[in-house]
């Protein structure tokens, strides 16, 4: 009976648009607490002190819902079909092109647990991407939907990397698809070859300090550090350079998400459009949309430390 509710939630989650889907058991992540203990301690995680609070129940998803038995993780596919013109331009991460994915992701997941929960059974529990203390990637290598490569990042033989994490921790008791993922990463070093911060280290961790994504996303000073100058190959907002040289990113296919669109007018902006942005242009391309993570006050600091 569970197996079988198991497999009609994975198959109702392929319905609602998700990319994949699998179920861990909501249980302390022994290994990863090791890891993250280690990670913060030696300050790899730069100024983000966030990821200091709530350290046992990040490490333990069962400590965030009373009762907890399972933990039903999806992969969201963000590939684009049209990149940014990389000439005469600075260049934004594809997952913020379209609308935030926290909002779309959200409004998908409730959706997907309101069916679960009228056609399969009760699933009651908490909705989770990047908005609760998890950690969403140990998370979906435990439910089997791919390895932690050495860029850090999850990687499914299936789909490649480009994808967003979510998921539901719930009270239901449901069959865990915890057959581990072969690590294919085997003696490929392209992504900590090509990464021009070398922030990527040998043991799979990013170094926050050295990372492109860290320095026009989560950084919250006036500045940029002038040891990089030269170094950010016109990013302005997040970085995909280790996951575009990725062989397995040669399995990405388009995703069928429409809020994950650009606009057309940020595909048509080119570097001097950048440089004159206004801030109330600024709200009118970035409304609902990811980079307003890092205000315009931000955005015009990265596009100044690439001028």
């Amino acid at each position: 009976m569970i197996k079988q509710v198991t497999a009609n939630i994975r198959k109702l989650a392929i319905e609602h648009g998700f990319t994949d889907c699998g179920i861990a058991p909501a249980r302390k992540l022994e290994s990863d607490t090791i890891r993250l203990q280690q990670y913060l301690s030696q300050g790899l995680h730069a100024d983000m002190k966030f990821m200091e609070n709530h350290f046992d129940k990040r490490t333990d998803p069962s400590l965030l819902v009373p009762g907890a038995k399972s933990v039903i993780v999806v992969l969201l596919n963000y590939f684009p079909e049209e990149e940014q013109g990389a000439d005469d331009n600075f260049i934004i991460s594809k997952y913020a092109y379209g609308r935030d994915y926290h909002k779309v992701m959200k409004k998908k997941l409730r959706a997907f647990q309101k069916s679960v929960s009228e056609a399969l059974l009760p699933v009651s529990g908490r909705t989770f991407v990047d908005s609760m203390p998890v950690l969403e990637r140990a998370l979906a290598a435990l439910a089997g939907l791919g390895w932690i490569g050495k860029n850090s990042m999850l990687i499914s033989p299936k789909s490649g990397s480009f994808f967003f994490i979510g998921g539901i921790i719930t009270d239901a008791e449901l069959d865990y698809t915890t057959s581990p993922v072969h690590d294919f990463c085997g003696s490929c070093t392209r992504c900590l070859d090509a990464c021009p911060t070398q922030a990527i280290t040998d043991n799979r961790t990013v170094d926050s300090n050295r990372c492109i994504s860290y320095w026009t996303i989560e950084n919250k000073g006036s500045a940029i550090e002038d040891s990089f100058s030269g170094k950010f190959r016109d990013r302005i907002f997040g970085c995909d350079i280790c996951q575009d040289v990725c062989p397995w990113n040669r399995k990405s296919t388009r995703h069928n998400t429409g809020e994950f669109n650009p606009l057309p007018d940020l595909m048509a902006m080119k570097r001097e459009d950048w440089i004159d942005l206004t801030e109330e242009r600024y709200n009118e391309l970035f409304e609902g949309s990811a980079v307003k993570r890092a205000r315009y006050e931000g955005l015009m600091r990265n596009i100044r430390f690439l001028t």
